[in-house]
């Protein structure tokens, strides 16, 4: 009971730090992750195994760390290496990419296409957000987006936030339409025997009908910004320059384009292939520094090791929750209430992973959840993959509400932060929480209206 309370009030402090903004916050949850070790593993556990648990160290020695066909190394306790891995080798190919011009190519090119309009500009950016998402991991996503978006912004002189948290937002939606889009869907689709296309005509319908209507939420919010910048945009696009000008190095332009389109091939394919994401990463990560060659140091320096560190800080003190057995409390709490009915099984299941993916690592939360949907299923009656899709939209969905709920919200606010655009917790949630309540709702309505 010390354990849990110790972790519940540690996370909640840091959860309070990171809101205020007074401090860095990757020192708040490096803090709060020596804390967790001292107090609660330490004083309250006596458990030092805890310690070694968490910090996942040896994972790296273990070749399923590398190769695997199943969601071992992804949904271990603690840290996960294998997302910080795949965060910094991503990092260093962004800014490889950022180095050849390819970013300031795409932008200029994307820009002309659309007429340098506002509008059409942020749906373009939210539809591709959400369609490389269901193929490509959404960190990856945000990083290339992210950095495109504030390229474009400062050669047309608008505020790239907006169209930053929409990408954010999208992102995560289509993440939630396929088994290979979100780590929770590999560990469920793997658990529980879902293939691809199972997700696809399932999660893959709520995310696609979630799509429209986030389009017009964030169309609705931004409205007023959007027809302002058109204006300017007008006045601007005439002293844009031609896409070819971004080209300073034909050679590296080229090894560019061939890393990124290797790294999304090896990311739609991973599930196949057995290639786990931490090893693409690593690949990727070293071909970008064979490329650069002399100039590998400087992409080095380039990375955003702060965000790497927060990472780092936030998975042990989830961690902390994990091994003290706060997750399997929210997930007995759901099956005791719902008494077996299987509308409100379901409705739980998807509103309660919703709020804890919010603010806690959806990964660990979906495999605590998996046995205890098939434990549901199997003494109720209840469709075991019914409760399988409203878990998976509950965990991917939610975690957009808050910018801790998923790596791709760290890692797109950190990129605008360090481009001098921070974004505060107050403005990320008054557009992100209502959209994800919007598309709960309506997975909710389409879960009760198609399966029961």
């Amino acid at each position: 009971m010390l354990a849990q309370s110790l972790a519940v009030l540690i996370f909640l402090a840091m959860f309070l730090l990171i809101i205020l903004d007074k401090v860095e916050r990757h020192i708040v949850t490096l803090i709060c992750a020596a804390a967790t070790f001292i107090l609660v593993f330490g004083l309250a556990m006596h458990d030092t195994g805890a310690i070694w648990r968490t910090l996942n160290l040896s994972h790296f020695l273990d070749p399923v760390f590398w190769y695997s066909t199943g969601p071992e190394a992804e949904s271990a306790a603690g840290i996960n290496w294998p997302t910080i891995v795949f965060i910094a080798g991503m990092m260093i190919m962004v800014e490889g990419m950022a180095k050849s011009g390819l970013i300031r190519w795409m932008c200029l090119r994307l820009a002309a296409g659309v007429k340098y309009r506002a509008a059409p500009l942020l749906l373009t950016f939210m539809v591709i957000s959400a369609v490389l998402s269901m193929f490509v991991a959404s960190i990856t996503v945000i990083l290339f987006l992210a950095a495109v978006t504030i390229e474009l912004a400062r050669l047309l002189r608008f505020d790239p936030l907006p169209m930053i948290l929409a990408e954010v937002f999208c992102a995560n939606l289509g993440g939630a339409a396929t088994m290979c889009g979100d780590p929770p869907n590999i560990i469920i689709g793997t658990s529980l025997g879902y293939s691809f296309w199972d997700f696809i005509a399932h999660t893959g319908a709520m995310a696609g009908i979630s799509l429209i209507a986030t389009l017009i939420f964030f169309y609705f919010c931004y409205r007023k910004e959007l027809k302002a910048n058109d204006v300017q945009n007008q006045l601007l696009a005439s002293t844009c320059p031609d896409p070819k000008s971004a080209i300073s190095n034909r050679k590296d332009f080229r090894s560019s384009c061939v890393i990124f389109v290797l790294a999304v091939v090896l990311l739609a394919t991973h599930a196949q292939t057995g290639l786990t994401v931490a090893f693409v990463g690593v690949f990727i990560a070293l071909l970008t520094l064979a490329a650069a060659g002399k100039d590998a140091g400087k992409l080095l320096r380039g990375v955003d090791y702060k965000t790497l560190l927060f990472l780092i800080g936030l998975f042990v003190v989830v961690g902390g929750l994990e091994s003290t057995g706060i997750l399997e409390v929210i997930a007995a709490f759901i099956g005791s209430v719902s008494h077996g009915n299987g509308i409100l099984m379901v409705l739980i299941i998807m509103w309660i992973s919703a709020i804890a993916s919010a603010f806690v690592d959806n990964i660990p939360f979906a495999a605590t959840m998996v046995p205890v949907i098939q434990s549901l299923s199997a003494s109720t009656g209840v469709d075991l993959s019914v409760l399988a899709w409203g878990l998976s939209m509950g965990t991917d969905v939610g975690g957009s509400a808050t910018p801790i709920g998923a790596s791709a919200n760290v890692v797109g606010t950190s990129v605008a932060a360090k481009e001098g655009y921070p974004i505060s917790w107050g403005r990320y949630c008054k557009i992100s929480a209502p959209a994800t309540i919007v598309v709960m709702l309506i997975s909710s309505i389409y879960m009760v209206l198609r399966y029961f």
